[in-house]
């Protein structure tokens, strides 16, 4: 385990797409959250102060894809597959280091807009707010990483994965029955795992933050499955 952590650090950190997506993470999350700040003081001021992480987690998605989609389209897989034959081994060392890189980014990033938003990183609601955006964006990067490994295709992926983010919600908002309304919501990777930043009038969320953000583990531990299944019996 430690070759195929070894050799996907060194691929990871030696890639000049990482450096630039994680600034990416941190500048869409700080921009949007920032123009946010200036237009609204009222309702949840620390959500509406962590709004960036709507952007952000598109650039998130896009490296947990690019770290094996990339492979795919030049056949270094092939290469990494012949140097670790375990491709298990192989996909828990991407995940592993992709969290890595990702956390720290989201960390800075989303203290940054709860800064500009001006709350208190005291108030044990904005902790929970604040500290539960940083996993959010992690584990939407494990999501893309688990479905780029599924579908092989970065394009498709990324559009698979913010799919399943930004169209299910406006999904929700279509469907009239508001039982429906609210099932779909809380099973929404995004409107679901997003409950987590919510600290004002919780009783009217779909889904309790904890939960919601479960949901979302929930998803990720399903495109790393689905992902590691593909791996193992398909051909590089």
């Amino acid at each position: 385990m430690y070759d195929a952590l070894h050799a996907e650090w060194t691929k990871l950190r030696t890639s000049p797409a990482t450096i630039w997506l994680l600034l990416g993470v941190v500048a869409a999350t700080l921009g949007v959250s920032w123009a946010v700040n200036a237009a609204s003081t009222t309702g949840d001021v620390t959500k509406n102060s962590l709004t960036g992480v709507y952007l952000g987690q598109a650039v998130v998605a896009a490296l947990g894809v690019v770290l094996i989609g990339g492979e795919y389209a030049t056949g270094m897989v092939r290469v990494t597959l012949t140097a670790v034959p375990r491709r298990i081994a192989v996909l828990a060392a991407k995940a592993a280091v992709l969290t890595v890189v990702v956390l720290p980014a989201a960390a800075i990033a989303v203290v940054g807009c709860a800064l500009l938003g001006g709350v208190s990183l005291t108030e044990a609601t904005v902790v929970r707010a604040v500290g539960g955006s940083v996993l959010y964006l992690g584990l939407i990067a494990l999501l893309a990483l688990g479905t780029g490994v599924a579908v092989r295709d970065s394009t498709t992926a990324i559009g698979v994965v913010l799919g399943l983010l930004y169209v299910l919600p406006i999904l929700a908002q279509v469907v009239t029955n508001h039982a429906w309304q609210r099932h779909l919501l809380q099973i929404s990777p995004m409107s679901a795992g997003l409950a987590i930043q919510s600290t004002r009038d919780l009783q009217d969320l779909p889904i309790a933050p904890w939960a919601g953000l479960g949901v979302l583990a929930l998803w990720a531990v399903g495109a790393l499955i689905a992902g590691g299944l593909v791996l193992a019996r398909r051909d590089a």
